[in-house]
């Protein structure tokens, strides 16, 4: 279920981080100029957003595997589940919100300049890079994604899930950097209309988790 849901996550939710992400990823460096050289640099582009969302799942799984050992998993599933479902319900501005209580927009800043440094360089290793800083910056269905992880109580768990929700988001990304008209406006708004539902659904999935925590005693 956890893998399917993760997938799920990642895929319809590139679509709608299209909006956001596709800008740097229409401006990435082509390379020397050939199609391969091009192919390939996008590709390096989108590992290194999935190790960064790798690497942030397995610090969150660690989190969660210490809320499972203190006993809390069952309520912060729930509670996770239901902040899910009401920032979607009130499409309250709650990335904003987010960023204000962690008091992070400077790191935030540091990265957008630090992905502005990297754009003035050439090479593979640039492209890698900046996918790396880019998947740290805010997104919404990163912290979903996250928050999924939270609930797996499992560095390993939690970095799978994270890597496989990376991997949801590649095609539609790697579509987009190489042929930006192939996934057509008409396409994106009827995939966002129905993306409310699917993250609903998982919260629902998260709240009915903790439940079923509590009740199995796992």
């Amino acid at each position: 279920m956890e893998i399917w849901t993760a997938l799920a996550i990642g895929f319809f939710g590139s679509f709608h981080c299209i909006g956001m992400c596709g800008p740097i990823a229409l401006a990435l460096p082509g390379g020397n100029g050939s199609r391969f050289s091009l192919i390939v640099g996008r590709v390096l582009y989108n590992l290194g957003r999935i190790v960064t969302y790798g690497f942030l799942g397995a610090v969150f799984g660690l989190i969660g595997h210490s809320i499972a050992l203190a006993g809390f998993q069952r309520a912060v599933s729930v509670l996770l589940g239901l902040s899910i479902i009401a920032a979607v319900i009130v499409q309250s501005n709650y990335l904003a919100g987010i960023k204000r209580i962690l008091k992070i927009e400077a790191f935030f800043n540091w990265i957008k300049n630090s992905i502005s440094t990297q754009f003035r360089k050439r090479g593979m290793s640039t492209l890698f890079i900046i996918g790396m800083l880019n998947g740290v910056l805010p997104c919404g269905f990163v912290y979903v994604g996250l928050a999924g992880s939270l609930t797996t109580g499992s560095v390993f768990e939690g970095m799978l899930f994270m890597v496989l929700f990376g991997a949801g988001t590649f095609p539609a990304m790697l579509a987009m950097s190489l042929a930006p008209g192939l996934i057509s406006l008409p396409m994106r708004q009827r995939i966002n209309q129905a993306i409310p539902f699917l993250t609903i659904t998982f919260g629902i999935y998260l709240v009915w988790r903790g439940m079923w925590l509590g009740l199995t005693g796992h």
